[in-house]
């Protein structure tokens, strides 16, 4: 795959307070690793922990950003994905501290041509594994005409 670039918003389409990782660190044919600073300001930040819930959205910011990065390969856009579940999350704290730097990692398990996939994904801090699950999404072709056919507008 590609050079990583500068800004992590040149792999996901995330803007604003709903983008919560904050650097590619590496990404390759099927694996990624990210970064997301838990600062007091962030989205869902309770007194000083963004709770472990989040963690699945870290997850799927996370392999948004793989998905990114192979779009570009390809030359084409980055486009929207669907967070369809996720299996067997596992956190090992209720929350991650203001404060601390987490490693998002995801594996990619299966990546069907219809766009489904499936990634194991971990989360560290200080090489400590916080969480752990299976999560699925989905990447259509092309992400915007897909909503606008399910919402029953045409494309």
């Amino acid at each position: 795959m590609s050079a990583v670039a500068s800004s992590i918003e040149t792999y996901i389409p995330h803007r604003g307070a709903m983008r919560l990782i904050d650097r590619l660190v590496s990404v390759g044919p099927d694996l990624v690793a990210v970064e997301a600073d838990v600062r007091a300001d962030r989205l869902f930040v309770q007194g000083a922990y963004l709770p472990a819930w989040v963690g699945v959205e870290l997850m799927a910011q996370a392999i948004a950003a793989w998905a990114g990065a192979r779009a570009m390969d390809r030359g084409e856009p980055v486009s929207i994905g669907f967070l369809l579940g996720t299996r067997r999350y596992v956190a090992d704290c209720a929350g991650f501290a203001v404060g601390s730097v987490l490693r998002i990692e995801a594996h990619a398990e299966l990546v069907a041509d219809n766009g489904l996939g499936m990634f194991d994904c971990r989360i560290y801090a200080e090489e400590k594994e916080l969480a752990r699950a299976h999560v699925s999404v989905f990447e259509p072709k092309d992400g915007m005409a897909y909503l606008k056919e399910s919402e029953g507008t045409p494309g």
